[in-house]
């Protein structure tokens, strides 16, 4: 089976094919010569997933998921949000994203956030949606040199470590993105029971 994943992230991509079942062959956009941006023009992360989901379903015919997530930091009324991947500008740069971040966080005692990952999957004529999130807080500076986005500033509840200090099996474990992909997989695998 082939399914597209809608991201040209290459960490994305990775981070799921490490969990996804070897049976599907998971697509990027890349792969599939979508070259352009897909516009988020959505108010909320479902709108995002499912306006992804919807674009290469309608253009390219393939079944398809798109993830949108967003980190909720709880002093900064829930910003970046919807708005994590171009917080600091449409250059989407990672490093300015947390820089701007932090120094908003500056003098503030409540760092308490949470990662959500909305994913929206269309096939069969049908869509599904799940979503997942992750508590923790927002460390003072950055630490760690594996994952990517906010994790070298976002350290879990219940752990000592950041997200980018995590090894990739412990992040999909209890992360965000990899529990909405363990709900993803086990609606692929009920729909093939029921196809079978």
């Amino acid at each position: 089976m082939k399914l597209v994943f809608a991201t040209h992230n290459k960490n994305k991509v990775e981070e799921v094919r490490a969990i996804f079942p070897a049976h599907i062959s998971l697509l990027s956009l890349t792969d599939i010569g979508c070259l352009e941006d897909i516009p988020e023009t959505g108010k909320t992360l479902q709108e995002n997933a499912i306006l992804k989901a919807n674009f290469v379903t309608q253009n390219f015919g393939y079944p398809c998921f798109a993830d949108d997530t967003g980190l909720l930091v709880d002093s900064l009324n829930g910003a970046p949000g919807v708005y994590s991947a171009r917080y600091a500008g449409e250059q989407r740069d990672a490093d300015d994203n947390m820089d701007k971040l932090l120094k908003e966080l500056i003098n503030k005692t409540e760092r308490t956030a949470r990662f959500e990952t909305v994913i929206a999957l269309n096939i069969n004529n049908e869509q599904y949606v799940f979503t997942a999130k992750v508590e923790g807080v927002i460390i003072q500076e950055k630490i760690g040199e594996k994952g990517f986005g906010y994790d070298p500033v976002f350290k879990p509840n219940g752990y000592t470590k950041t997200f980018a200090e995590l090894p990739l099996e412990v992040k999909n474990k209890i992360g965000h993105r990899g529990k909405a992909i363990q709900k993803l997989i086990m609606c692929l695998k009920s729909l093939a029971q029921v196809t079978d």
